[in-house]
C-alpha cells in the first residue's frame, strides 16, 4: 500500500492532483498547512512526500522549501521528497536535489511527467528499505538500516547493538564525522521495543542558540515573535518512541543545562508555558567532538555526559578498517548504477587495491560521493582508478593573481578549512561563518 503526501497552500492543486494520483497509489493525503509536516511524518508513514518549495504569497525564494525538506529528512531520512516548483525556480529545485530530494515537477504539470516522477521516488523509497541488512558476525538480520562491515571492530558494535536494542538504555554513539553514526542510531531504533513509534533525528549543530528551546520543546502561541501558531517540539514528536541528538557535543553550557533538566524530569514545558508535560522517549545521542576533552575544559558538563552515555559506542574512522572499504564501494556502485542507469558494474583490481590504500578523510562519506560521481563519469562497465580523484597533495588555496573564479576559489577555502579541521563539518562551518546545512550545501555542490 503506496502513502502520498502532498503539501502545498493552494486548494486547487491540492485537489488536482490527488484526483489524479489516487487512481495510481494506495492512498493520497493532502496538507495545506506546512506547520503540521513533522506531525504528519511522524505518525503516516509515507512514501512519497509531494513538496511546495514557496507558502508565504509574494515570496518566492523556495527558503520555506528548503527549510521543510531538511525538517522531513531530519523526521525520516529514507522518505522520498519530490518537489512542486515553478519555471522560475528549477535551479533551486536542482540544488534541493543536492541536499536531499529525489526530484522535481513544475507547474503546471503534465499527468504523465507527474506519474513517472512519483512512481520513481516510490521505487526509491522501497529500494532504501526494502530487503535491507545489517550484518551481525556471519549472519544476516532483516533491518530498515544497512550497515555494511565484516571487519572485528565492527562486528562487536554489531554484538553490542544485539545486547542494548531492547532496553531503554541511554547510549552515546562517538566518531568522526562520515562514520556512520546516524545509521547506528537508526538500527537501534528499529531492533528495539519502540521500532514501531516515532524515530525523531534532531541535528543540534544546526540549531541556533535563540531557536534551541523551540525547536527541542516547542512553544506556544504568542511565545515571542512570530510565534503565530502552537508548535510541537522534538521531544514531544518522539513521544513513546526515540529520540536521536546529533552533534551533543556542539550544545553551548546554559543550554546544556536545560537539556539535562528536561532528561532528569523527564518532561517539557513549551516557550511560553508554564505547564509541563510528562514525555516516554528512548535517547540516543551523538558527536564527532572529543567529548572527555570537553568535560576536562568544563565546556561540557560532567553531569550530562553521564546522563546520556549509560552504553557508548565509538565507531572507527574507515581507514582503521581498510577490510570494509571494497564492500562498501560494492555497495554504493550498485546503488548508483542503478540510480543514474549507467551500465558500469565492476570495480578493477588496480582501483581496489587503490581505494583500500586511500586516507578517505571524510569516512564512509566521502567514499559514497567519490564511488557516485564515478558512476556518472565513468564510460566502459568496469571502475577505472582514472575514475577516480584521489588526492595525491596538500592543496593550497589560490592567490588572487591566479584565479578570479569566485566559485573555484570558494570551493578552495572549503578544501582548506576542511582539512584545518580534519573533515570536521560544525567546526569548519563555525570557521566561515556558515550553518552546517549551508556547508554541506557547498560541499555537494563542488564535489567535495
Amino acid at each position: 500500500m503506496s502513502k502520498l503526501l502532498i503539501i502545498d497552500d493552494d486548494v486547487d492543486v491540492l485537489s488536482a492532483a490527488k484526483l489524479f494520483l489516487k487512481r495510481h497509489f494506495g492512498q493520497v493525503d493532502i496538507e495545506k498547512n506546512p506547520e503540521k509536516i513533522p506531525f504528519l511524518i511522524t505518525n503516516g508513514n509515507y512514501d512519497v512526500v509531494l513538496l511546495d518549495m514557496n507558502f508565504t504569497r509574494d515570496v518566492n525564494t523556495g527558503k520555506e522549501g528548503f527549510e521543510w525538506l531538511d525538517r522531513v529528512l531530519d523526521i525520516d531520512p529514507l522518505i522520498s521528497v519530490v518537489l512542486f516548483t515553478a519555471y522560475g525556480d528549477v535551479e533551486m529545485a536542482v540544488r534541493a536535489i543536492k541536499v536531499g530530494a529525489v526530484d522535481f515537477v513544475l507547474k503546471p504539470w503534465e499527468n504523465t511527467k507527474l506519474l513517472e516522477t512519483m512512481q520513481s521516488a516510490y521505487e526509491i523509497r522501497q529500494e532504501k528499505i526494502g530487503g535491507r541488512q545489517s550484518a551481525v558476525g556471519s549472519t544476516k538480520s532483516i533491518s530498515k538500516t544497512q550497515i555494511i562491515g565484516d571487519s572485528v571492530v565492527m562486528k562487536k558494535i554489531f554484538e553490542t547493538i544485539e545486547r542494548v536494542a531492547a532496553t531503554d538504555a541511554n547510549v552515546l554513539i562517538l566518531g568522526e564525522n562520515g562514520t556512520g553514526k546516524d545509521l547506528i542510531a537508526r538500527d537501534l531504533h528499529e531492533k528495539s521495543n519502540r521500532a514501531e513509534m516515532s524515530f525523531v533525528h534532531s541535528d543540534l549543530g544546526a540549531i541556533s542558540e535563540t531557536l534551541f528551546e523551540s525547536e527541542l520543546f516547542g512553544h506556544i502561541k504568542g511565545a515571542f515573535t512570530d510565534a503565530r501558531e502552537d508548535r510541537t517540539g522534538r521531544f514531544e514528536e518522539a513521544n513513546n518512541g526515540t529520540i536521536f541528538l546529533d552533534e551533543i557535543g556542539n550544545i553551548p553550557l546554559p543550554l546544556q543545562a536545560k537539556l539535562l533538566n528536561v532528561l532528569q524530569n523527564r518532561s517539557i514545558t513549551k516557550v511560553g508555558s508554564n505547564k509541563s508535560k510528562n514525555i516516554d522517549i528512548r535517547l540516543i545521542c551523538a558527536t564527532n567532538e572529543p567529548i572527555y576533552d570537553r568535560v576536562a575544559q568544563r565546556t561540557f558538563r560532567q553531569d550530562l555526559l553521564y546522563r546520556i552515555n549509560t552504553i557508548e559506542i565509538k565507531l572507527p574512522a574507515l581507514r582503521e578498517r581498510p577490510e570494509d572499504i571494497l564492500p562498501l564501494a560494492e555497495h554504493f556502485l550498485k546503488i548508483y548504477r542503478k540510480k543514474y542507469n549507467r551500465p558500469v558494474n565492476t570495480i578493477s583490481a588496480t582501483l581496489a587495491k587503490q581505494l583500500q590504500r586511500y586516507h578517505w578523510a571524510g569516512n564512509v562519506r566521502e567514499l559514497q560521493h567519490a564511488v557516485e560521481r564515478a558512476v556518472i563519469l565513468s564510460h566502459g562497465t568496469t571502475l577505472q582508478p582514472e575514475d577516480f580523484f584521489f588526492e595525491t597533495r596538500q592543496e593550497t588555496a589560490p592567490s588572487f593573481d591566479q584565479t578570479y573564479q569566485l566559485e573555484e576559489m570558494e570551493k578552495m577555502l572549503i578544501i582548506k578549512t576542511l582539512k584545518k579541521f580534519n573533515g570536521n563539518i560544525t567546526e569548519a562551518a563555525r570557521e566561515m561563518g556558515l550553518t552546517r546545512q549551508a556547508l554541506y550545501r557547498r560541499v555537494e555542490k563542488y564535489g567535495i
